[in-house]
C-alpha cells in the first residue's frame, strides 16, 4: 500500500519519462498530493538527444537525468526504480517486479514507448534508437564495424562500412545526418590507414518523402542536404527483411550491411497491452478529452502510450511536447478532482517541430502557422529549444560544450566500445552474437 502523509491524496505514476516527470512536479507545486514516482531506471532519458549519443556527439550522461536529484527538495515525491510488472485500473494499483504491490487514489499510465517493427522478419537483427541502452549499443556497432575493418580492409568488400537507416522521419533523418557527418569528417582522422571513403549510408522510407510531418519545402531541402553529404535516398520503399548482414528492400534490392538503424516507428509501451484498457492505434490507451479513461475512475494516461484525440480527428502525435503539456495538464485536473471542481479538456499548445540534419543545417516550423525556417537560423533555433528543455546548469553546459566542439572542430566525445554484445561480430558465416542474446 503506498503511504503519503496523513490526508493527502495518493497518486501513483508509472513512467518518468517527459509526461511522467511533468506530471510529479505540476503536482508537488500545489500540495495536498502524495506522489510515488515509478520507473525502471533511476534517471530519464533526454529522447531527442539519443541520436548524438550513438554518433558520440555527446556522453550518456549529457542525456541523462538523475531522477532523485530532480525531486530533492520536494517531500511529498517519492521515486521508487522498480518494473511496474501488472497494472489494476480498477483499483489502481500496481505490481512491482519484487511482488510488492501499491495502491493510489489516482493512477497515471506514463509509460512511454517502444520502437513498432510492424512484422518485419528478422527485427532482431536491426538497431533501434529510443533508449539510452540503444544509443550506447548503436554507438558501439558503429565503432566495432570501424575497428573489424581497420583489422582486416577485407571487411570492406563485405559491406562492412555500409550502414542502412529505416525511417525518414526525425528520429532517422537526425541519425542519417549525424552518421554522414561523422564518417566524412571525424572517422578518416581515427583511422588513417582504412579507405573510409568506400563508407555507405542508405535512407529508406515507405513514404515519399523525407520528414514527411514537415512542407514540401523542407522535404526538398532535408533530402538535397542528405544526398550533398552522401546519403543515398530510397523513398517508396520498404524493408521486407532485415538479416543478420545484409537487408532486403521492396523490389528486391538487398543492400550488405551489419549496422541497421531502426526509426521506422512507435508503438505504446507494453504496460498498455497489460492494462486491461481499450487501445487503438499502435497500442495507445484510449482517453477521454480530459486524459481520464472511460469507466475507471482516478485513472489517467499520458505521452506516448496515451491515444488522445487531436482537434483534427487523428491523435496527438508521440513528441517530447506533447507529453510535457499532457503531463501538467493531468497534474492539474487531478488537482481538480481532490478540490471538487471539474476537470477540463487537453488543449495542445503547438509550438512547432524542428529537425537537426547536420552541421549547421536545420529545420524548423515555428508554432500553429508554421513559420520556417532553415539553415544556420534553424540550427541556433534548434540549439536554444533543446538547452531550454534540458533539465540542469550541468546538462546545459555540457551539452553547449560538446557541440561547440563539434562545430568548430572535427573531434568528436567519447568513442567507447562500452557494449560488449553489440560490439562482437562474427564475419565468419555470416551470424551474429548479438543477434542470438
Amino acid at each position: 500500500m503506498t503511504e503519503g502523509k496523513q490526508g493527502s491524496h495518493r497518486v501513483i505514476v508509472v513512467g518518468a519519462g517527459f509526461a511522467g516527470i511533468a506530471c510529479a512536479k505540476e503536482l508537488a507545486k500545489g500540495g495536498g498530493t502524495h506522489v510515488t514516482l515509478i520507473d525502471k531506471h533511476n534517471y530519464s532519458q533526454f529522447m531527442p538527444l539519443l541520436y548524438q549519443v550513438a554518433t558520440a556527439q555527446l556522453a550518456p550522461s549529457d542525456v541523462a537525468m538523475d531522477i532523485r536529484s530532480e525531486f530533492r527538495r520536494h517531500p511529498e515525491v517519492d521515486v521508487k526504480m522498480a518494473e511496474v510488472v501488472a497494472v489494476d485500473t480498477l483499483d489502481r494499483s500496481v505490481t512491482l517486479d519484487d511482488g510488492q504491490e501499491l495502491t493510489g487514489d489516482t493512477l497515471v499510465i506514463a509509460g512511454g514507448s517502444r520502437p513498432n517493427f510492424f512484422g518485419v522478419p528478422g527485427a532482431e537483427h536491426a538497431f533501434p534508437l529510443y533508449s539510452l541502452d540503444d544509443a550506447e549499443r548503436l554507438r558501439s556497432r558503429i565503432l566495432a564495424v570501424f575497428e573489424d575493418a581497420d583489422r582486416d580492409p577485407r571487411l570492406l568488400d563485405r559491406g562492412a562500412l555500409n550502414f542502412v537507416v529505416v525511417g525518414a522521419g526525425a528520429t532517422g533523418t537526425e541519425i542519417a545526418g549525424a552518421l554522414a557527418e561523422m564518417l566524412r569528417d571525424v572517422m578518416p582522422g581515427e583511422f588513417r590507414d582504412l579507405d573510409v571513403a568506400r563508407r555507405r549510408i542508405v535512407l529508406v522510407d515507405h513514404g515519399k518523402h523525407v520528414l514527411g510531418p514537415f512542407s514540401p519545402k523542407a522535404h526538398d531541402y532535408a533530402a538535397s542536404v542528405l544526398e550533398r553529404d552522401g546519403v543515398e535516398l530510397r523513398l517508396g520503399t520498404s524493408v521486407e527483411e532485415i538479416r543478420a548482414d545484409s537487408v532486403v528492400l521492396s523490389g528486391g534490392e538487398t543492400i550488405t550491411s551489419r549496422c541497421v538503424v531502426w526509426g521506422g516507428g512507435l508503438q505504446a509501451a507494453e504496460i498498455a497491452a497489460g492494462s486491461g484498457l481499450a487501445t487503438g492505434h499502435a497500442g495507445r490507451i484510449d482517453v477521454l478529452g480530459d486524459l481520464t479513461v472511460r469507466d475507471r475512475p482516478g485513472v489517467y494516461a499520458v505521452g506516448d502510450v496515451a491515444g488522445a484525440a487531436a482537434p483534427d480527428g487523428g491523435l496527438f502525435p508521440q513528441l517530447g511536447s506533447v507529453a510535457l503539456q499532457q503531463g501538467r495538464w493531468a497534474a492539474r485536473n487531478i488537482a481538480a478532482d481532490v478540490a471538487g471542481k471539474p476537470r477540463s479538456d487537453f488543449h495542445y499548445h503547438d509550438k512547432g517541430i524542428m529537425a537537426m540534419i547536420g552541421r549547421g543545417a536545420a529545420i524548423a516550423e515555428i508554432g500553429e502557422h508554421r513559420h520556417e525556417l532553415h539553415g544556420a537560423i534553424a540550427f541556433s533555433a534548434w540549439l536554444g529549444v533543446h538547452v531550454a528543455l534540458m533539465s540542469g546548469v550541468r546538462h546545459r553546459v555540457d551539452a553547449f560544450v560538446s557541440w561547440a566542439g563539434d562545430y568548430f572542430t572535427t573531434s568528436r566525445g567519447p568513442q567507447i566500445l562500452d557494449r560488449t554484445d553489440a560490439a562482437r561480430i562474427d564475419w565468419r558465416d555470416g551470424t551474429d552474437p548479438v543477434d542470438q542474446m
